[in-house]
């Protein structure tokens, strides 16, 4: 079993996306994770659906376990104080000081275990003047400039997954991932704040690069044009893409694959820099070749040529795909009252293998008393706390 992080115990007070993905990866590696709700409905996304657990909750919180607690009652901050003296790492995406206002902030929960790891996901960091602010994902894609590279100017609309919650988690891992390393040497725990706004800047390292060397805003189309991509509809109107980058040998197989090869000597497609700059009408000219063929004709006759393509897949092709079957990348779990649940495995080989001992996506305080009892409360003390609905 590839369970890196086996003997991590994760304490999550999160919603949405960016702290629970986090913390969904963080248990894909081995981590105990425990995900403390509030008593009167949870994570909000359990409200999409009228079972509690409907596809976007299961999709951030496989593995884990789900107490909960009302971090509101004194009572309730208590019994979070008292969980998070146990744990090696805490994951919170509320807006800055609303733990601290609690009294579960992280100079409170560090000063009784000064090896703790407390990890502070936030739209906009925890100082400055955007600190208060609500932020969700395309506030965030909006003012760190994604969406300006993703918006097709003639039809601004919004569309795609949520980038920018999904890339903050990625770096709120490696961050933890590096606390938790760096405490192997000196016994001490770490502050990680992740604010989204600077990891959906730092995502776009290339097009602010370019900002940089030129002075100007790359366009939409730009990454494109100098990577030569293309996304062709075929004659069953199904979309291939093919992206042939600089070297000069993808563009001449493209030609082969196509019986064009008179366009090697065509002025306007001469070199590679020729291509860039006249990149529309490369896309013009080509188009006509792949409306003749369906796409699977296109896809074995562009393999057989060595072109860099792929399908345009929607999820039911994915499935299908041969190597997506080959690697395992799709897996289930089985809860004993919400039945089977599929997932994705984790991304990481470890020694060519990845898979661990999974959990399906907890229901709600489905873990409370588990937890409350390895704390030491007394079925008497747990039986208390029910019944005031402090968890």
């Amino acid at each position: 079993m590839s369970a890196v992080l086996d003997g991590v115990r994760v304490l999550e007070a999160a919603n949405f996306v960016s702290g629970p993905y986090a913390c969904q990866m963080l248990a894909e590696y081995g981590a105990d994770v425990l995900k403390v709700e509030n008593p009167n409905g949870g994570d909000p996304f359990r409200n999409f659906s009228p079972d509690r657990y409907g596809p976007t909750f299961c999709a951030h919180n496989r593995h884990k376990r789900s107490i909960t607690l009302d971090l509101s009652k004194p009572e309730g901050a208590a019994l979070f104080r008292r969980i998070a003296a146990g744990v090696d790492v805490v994951v919170e995406n509320f807006r800055p000081g609303v733990l601290d206002r609690l009294g579960i902030g992280y100079s409170s929960l560090v000063e009784q275990n000064p090896r703790l790891i407390y990890c502070a996901i936030s739209g906009f960091g925890p100082t400055g003047p955007y600190r208060h602010r609500p932020a969700y994902d395309t506030v965030i894609q909006a003012l760190s400039g994604l969406l300006g590279q993703c918006l097709p100017p003639d039809n601004p609309r919004i569309a795609g997954p949520n980038f920018a919650d999904s890339v903050s988690s990625l770096y709120a891992v490696s961050g933890i991932m590096g606390a938790l390393y760096e405490r192997e040497r000196t016994g001490k725990g770490r502050r990680v704040d992740v604010p989204m706004i600077d990891t959906m800047i730092g995502f776009l390292t290339n097009p602010i690069g370019q900002f940089f060397a030129h002075g100007t805003t790359p366009g939409p189309y730009q990454r494109a044009s100098h990577s030569q991509c293309f996304v062709f509809r075929c004659a069953d109107q199904r979309m291939i893409s093919i992206h042939m980058s600089a070297p000069q040998k993808f563009w001449e197989s493209l030609l082969e694959s196509i019986g064009r090869p008179e366009l090697k000597e065509d002025e306007r497609f001469l070199t590679n820099p020729l291509r860039i700059k006249n990149y529309e009408e490369l896309g013009r000219v080509l188009e006509p070749s792949f409306a003749r063929k369906p796409r699977d004709a296109w896809a074995k006759i562009l393999e057989e040529n060595d072109v860099p393509y792929a399908p345009v897949n929607d999820f039911e092709d994915v499935l299908r795909d041969p190597q997506i079957q080959h690697l395992g990348t799709i897996t289930e779990t089985r809860h004993p009252q919400m039945g089977v649940v599929k997932g994705l495995e984790r991304p990481v080989f470890y020694d060519g293998e990845r898979r661990f001992a999974t959990r399906p996506p907890p229901t709600l305080g489905e873990h409370t008393d588990e937890v409350l009892r390895e704390i030491g409360l007394s079925a008497q003390e747990i039986a208390a706390l029910h019944e005031s609905k402090t968890v």
